[in-house]
């Protein structure tokens, strides 16, 4: 019999995380029973935070929800998903800009798993204009990003950039 719990992929790169990362997690939670939050592992890209802070950080930040896991992979995604007996992968979409791109993974997601939906959830108004790589630029010249980020990330925000105002 097939597990009946509703496992959704919420993959990224979490670089930090940020309250707009938040309002899709919670809001994919009203459809899906469980969320993985999956850490890429790009040794291409330059992170800010290493891939342990990384997943340390988004713990903390849902102290230990239990419908929310957190866990970090390489390789495909669909591969990862059919792994941990996900339904369905979650993307969030800020503007028109970002349609292009996540509509051509999905497409090539869905050529590479059928059995592996992409859900679409548009981010919230209050954080259409939020993510990780401005949040890194304003707190980098002492910008307040403290309504931006939850508590744990700040805090870590604070050691690599002191200067953050709030």
């Amino acid at each position: 019999m097939p597990d009946k719990n509703k496992i959704a992929i919420y993959p990224g790169s979490f670089d930090p995380l940020t309250n707009g990362h938040i309002d899709i997690i919670e809001r994919a939670l009203e459809i899906f029973d469980k969320v993985i939050i999956a850490v890429l592992n790009n040794p291409s890209k330059k992170a800010l935070f290493t891939m342990d802070e990384r997943v340390k950080m988004i713990k903390q930040s849902f102290n230990g929800k239990s419908c929310i896991l957190v866990d970090s992979f390489g390789g495909l995604l669909v591969d990862y998903a059919k792994m941990k007996n996900a339904v369905a992968i979650i993307r969030g979409m800020r503007a028109l800009s970002d349609f292009e791109s996540e509509f051509q993974m999905a497409l090539m997601n869905r050529k590479l798993n059928k059995d592996v939906q992409s859900v679409f959830l548009m981010t919230g108004l209050r954080w259409i204009f939020t993510s990780s790589s401005i949040i890194k630029e304003a707190a980098q010249f002492g910008g307040d990003i403290t309504d931006m980020v939850p508590e744990p990330v700040l805090l870590k925000m604070l050691e690599k950039f002191p200067k953050i105002q709030g």
